[in-house]
């Protein structure tokens, strides 16, 4: 969930709300804020297009019944469904690596959204959920009230010293964190993603892992020509050039791993990326994941 601000006050009136939730009629939302709306509803209804990787979100289509707006529009866009999806299930299983070799270890979304990755964990994994105040009232009137390993807290990424808004406990610093920032930084200007990089890196316990995606240099600017995004007006800030400059950004980052989205797209993908990869230099879309060392 990108981080900027919100125009509604948070959760002034809970009265002004409809039966279960918020209508996002009534709460309209800017550019980029407004593209909460393709993951969820990619992982509520992209199961019908593509059931091999449907990735069984249990209340994601109640969300959106709640929110009372209409995704078909983005429901069109079958290679976005496809790229969230595949998306999720490679985040999914990064976590869940993660957590079985540290089951004690904290999970941290930054620019959490609607997003609910906690469900695929286990019911003991400790969780914070952090997006802008705004955000987080939002998710407070649309989701179930949360258990003893659900947290939260209000945060900007684009402003320095965030993480201290974390608010996370000793025990939680004591081992290392999993880390998520998904459809994030595309949207940042390069100096802010620097800053969120350098700041997790400072702060995060080694071994700790920040799963994050970003789109190739190209991309930059061209946010109008995608089926969905284009829609909301929103625009791509930041893009890569090579996997390494990721990693330049902070001496204690390693990178783990990465993914391309090529994969999705079998043979052919891959054989068109090879093709472009000498001229663009990073893959069109990527889910890195980087480590402290």
């Amino acid at each position: 969930m990108p981080v900027v601000p919100l125009p509604w006050p948070p959760a002034a009136d809970a009265a002004s709300a409809p039966p279960g939730g918020a209508d996002i009629h009534a709460l309209p939302l800017p550019p980029v804020p407004s593209t909460l709306l393709i993951p969820l509803a990619a992982r509520a209804h992209g199961g019908r297009y593509f059931p091999q990787l449907d990735c069984g979100d249990a209340q994601a289509a109640q969300l959106l019944q709640q929110l009372g707006t209409d995704v078909s529009p983005y429901l069109a866009d079958r290679p976005t469904l496809l790229n969230v999806l595949w998306r999720t299930r490679r985040i999914r299983a990064a976590a869940q690596a993660f957590f079985t070799v540290h089951p004690q270890s904290w999970g941290v979304n930054l620019g959490c959204g609607l997003s609910q990755y906690r469900q695929w964990l286990e019911p003991a994994t400790h969780w914070l959920d952090a997006d802008l105040p705004a955000v987080m009232a939002l998710r407070r009137r649309l989701l179930p009230a949360a258990g003893p390993q659900q947290h939260s807290a209000s945060i900007d990424l684009q402003a320095p010293g965030w993480w201290p808004a974390l608010q996370l406990p000793p025990e939680a610093l004591a081992q290392p964190l999993f880390v998520l920032c998904e459809g994030v930084l595309m949207y940042l200007t390069p100096a802010q993603v620097r800053q969120v990089l350098q700041e997790f890196a400072d702060h995060a316990p080694p071994g700790s892992r920040l799963v994050l995606d970003a789109i190739a240099h190209c991309g930059v600017g061209q946010a109008g020509w995608h089926a969905s995004v284009g829609r909301t007006g929103a625009q791509f800030h930041w893009g890569i050039g090579c996997l390494g400059e990721l990693t330049r950004m902070h001496p204690r980052l390693h990178l783990h791993s990465s993914y391309s989205v090529a994969e999705c797209y079998g043979w052919l993908g891959l054989w068109l990326e090879a093709l472009w990869r000498p001229w663009i230099g990073a893959p069109l879309y990527t889910l890195a994941v980087l480590e402290v060392i």
